[in-house]
């Protein structure tokens, strides 16, 4: 009887769990069908950097809303001029070169979506080195722009200035983002958290600032210099730094005004880092115009006299000058701490540089990953040119950013290798990228994700409705068990009754 018994459970249990998924699959297929709105949604960042804005437009599938690893970059426009903080004495100058690019987003959009796409301004380096010089002009800027896009069809989320350590989060949640380090489909093309994936650190090059992002070894050992990030039900501890004067072009001001104050003659002067017979006049202001070179102004400063900059293209003494911009003697040689006092934990692991880094490592003819040695012996090569050979070595010819570049990857080599401890050992593990696939690598994406909540703070990895083939096949197996189970307990039931009645047809006959 026990035999009997046994079978049977397992069947009524069979059976009670086919059904139970066959209707909870079909609810869920229906509810799913029923929520899915088709189509794509959008949203459109402004980068507002110090040297200019970069307007992107991104999109995702409007079912994804919060199913991340799907929002990719499908247009990237350069507004022609200057940032925004070189609009301090002329806001109302700033709608012009905005609407070129406007007017093409206009057009990649689909009219019916304009008013439910939103448009988000984040400014950085440029804008905090102008409020802290002149905070009315800093927020007419930032008005001018409110008002230029309240006559736009767009949803406007504000324009606001976003500090150093959240531009160097925002990159590196940009950067592990699209390497696929915080979500990756499974076979099943579930979005899952990858199986002991590390992350990537972040190095970001703007104009007045740079930011390195990693996590740390120890991250409890730092705590006071690292942020929570948390991801997916995940927590990143993340240390974050940002070099406000260490961006690329405040960065070269003040070597200039270095080169003046050595120099004998207020009027000409020679600058190592600039090729070979290249000659240019800058105004004062030029340099000394920017908080970051307000300490070095001479007493007798005047704003609109020219000084006569005379290119040398000497490679070593270009060195010698760049290093001066490093207070390497504030860390009285503590190894957490490189150089300005700040205090910095080891960098671990890979890192990806991008924005002003990879432009000046493409320049220098290089690109992804490489040797140190390969790194110098190219900007050895470049320092020494003349200007006239420079024109035929590079691949697009600007005269501003051309002039520039010797001196761009010397301050690279110092930053990386004297102030962030990069060695001949661990310089490989860096890559200097551009974009992965159409999306660049810019602090503008993981700040959409954060400000959109794109990002979920729980871990509710939300499944994709299933595909109609695996629907019907499930189904058709579920249902196909179910009636096996059904005609299994039938025929236990027919049994079971037969046994019954076969003791009582013998009794009925057996003679007295």
């Amino acid at each position: 009887r026990m035999l009997t018994r046994t079978p049977s459970v397992v069947a009524q249990v069979f059976l009670l769990l086919s059904i139970v998924l066959v209707i909870a699959i079909a609810v869920i297929q229906i509810n799913q069908q029923q929520v899915l709105s088709p189509g794509l949604k959008y949203g459109i960042v402004l980068d507002a950097g110090s040297s200019r804005t970069t307007v992107y437009v991104y999109e995702w599938p409007a079912e994804k809303e919060n199913n991340t690893g799907v929002v990719s970059q499908t247009f990237k426009c350069n507004v022609k001029g200057p940032g925004i903080s070189s609009y301090e004495s002329s806001p109302g100058a700033l709608a012009k070169p905005l609407d070129d690019c406007l007017n093409k987003v206009k057009e990649r959009i689909p009219v019916h979506l304009h008013k439910n796409t939103s448009v988000y301004l984040g400014a950085t380096a440029g804008m905090r080195l102008l409020r802290l010089q002149n905070e009315s002009a800093a927020n007419e800027v930032l008005a001018s722009i409110q008002n230029y896009f309240r006559a736009q069809p767009f949803e406007f989320r504000g324009a606001q200035i976003i500090t150093g350590p959240e531009e160097g989060v925002y990159g590196w949640i940009t950067a592990n983002y699209l390497m696929g380090n915080f979500l990756e489909r499974n076979l099943w093309r579930t979005w899952v958290h990858p199986y002991r994936k590390e992350t990537m650190g972040a190095l970001d090059l703007g104009g007045a600032s740079t930011q390195i992002s990693f996590i740390p070894e120890d991250p409890e050992e730092h705590f006071n210099s690292t942020l929570q990030v948390k991801l997916y039900g995940y927590n990143y501890n993340v240390y974050t730094h940002s070099y406000q004067c260490y961006g690329r072009d405040e960065a070269e001001k003040r070597l200039l005004a270095l080169l003046l104050q050595k120099s004998n003659s207020s009027a000409n002067v020679d600058n190592p880092c600039y090729p070979q017979n290249y000659n240019t006049a800058l105004t004062m202001k030029y340099f000394f115009g920017s908080l970051c070179t307000q300490s070095l102004r001479p007493a007798n400063y005047y704003p609109n006299q020219l000084v006569n900059f005379h290119g040398t293209g000497d490679p070593s003494l270009c060195q010698e000058m760049v290093s001066l911009l490093f207070n390497f003697t504030a860390c009285r040689d503590r190894e957490d701490c490189p150089f300005n006092g700040i205090h910095q934990p080891k960098a671990k692991g890979n890192f990806v540089a991008f924005s002003g880094f990879y432009y000046t490592i493409n320049a220098l003819n290089l690109s992804g990953r490489f040797s140190l040695d390969d790194f110098n012996s190219s900007m050895w090569f470049f320092c020494s040119q003349s200007w006239a050979q420079l024109q035929f070595m590079l691949p697009k010819f600007e005269e501003i950013y051309a002039r520039s570049y010797c001196f761009s990857a010397n301050f690279i080599y110092y930053l990386l290798v004297h102030g962030y401890n990069f060695n001949a050992e661990t310089w490989p593990q860096i890559h200097f990228q551009k974009e992965v696939g159409n999306s660049s690598i810019a602090w503008s994406l993981g700040y959409m994700l954060s400000l959109t909540n794109m990002i979920p703070a729980e871990g509710k990895l939300i499944q994709l409705p299933l595909k109609p083939s695996l629907f019907a096949g499930l189904l058709v197996f579920l249902t196909a068990t179910a009636l096996l189970c059904l005609l299994f307990l039938v025929y236990l039931c027919i049994v079971s009754q037969h046994r019954k009645n076969v003791p009582r047809v013998e009794h009925v006959f057996i003679p007295e």
